[in-house]
């Protein structure tokens, strides 16, 4: 995958990947065999968000600044949940989550999850230097056919707009 690192590559600390508005910045490598973890930076602009998704991967959130709502499936259903600088939400695997950025600021957190996640955002992100053009219908295309590949279920249009959640 052109402008993308293969499983060869190790060097992806300090690298930023786009994903249609949110990033990721790579604090660890996935591909660091001494660590049974990633961690990220993850950012996502105001007013932005990522739409309704999920993964079998756990997901740890430590909220550096900005604000945002984060849908998480429940026992009940959906449940909201405002977070903000300081606080710690779990994203356990296998539940449909999304976040939505509230406040006029970035949205930083740092996420510690699993290699594949890492991987996932590496394959279906694209490198941060190509984020000032619009993205393309092939770069779409990448990320739901990497999605497949890993496993992953993302929303609707119809189901993010029926849970209020997601661009």
């Amino acid at each position: 995958m052109s402008g993308h690192p293969s499983a060869e590559i190790d060097d992806v600390v300090g690298r930023r990947f786009d994903l249609f508005g949110p990033s990721v910045e790579f604090l660890t490598s996935p591909y660091d065999s001494q660590k049974p973890f990633c961690v990220l930076r993850g950012i996502i602009p105001p007013g932005c968000g990522a739409p309704l998704h999920s993964h079998d991967d756990v997901e740890d959130f430590y909220v550096v600044s900005g604000e945002v709502v984060v849908l998480r499936q429940g026992a009940h259903g959906y449940e909201s949940i405002a977070c903000k600088a300081g606080d710690y939400i779990r994203m356990p695997g296998g539940t449909a989550h999304g976040w939505h950025n509230v406040s006029s600021e970035p949205f930083v957190a740092l996420v510690i999850t699993t290699p594949t996640l890492g991987k996932f955002f590496l394959e279906a992100g694209r490198p941060i230097e190509q984020a000032s053009q619009p993205p393309i219908s092939e770069d779409f295309v990448r990320f739901a056919n990497v999605s497949v590949q890993y496993g992953y279920w993302n929303a609707s249009p119809e189901e993010n707009a029926a849970v209020s959640i997601g661009p």
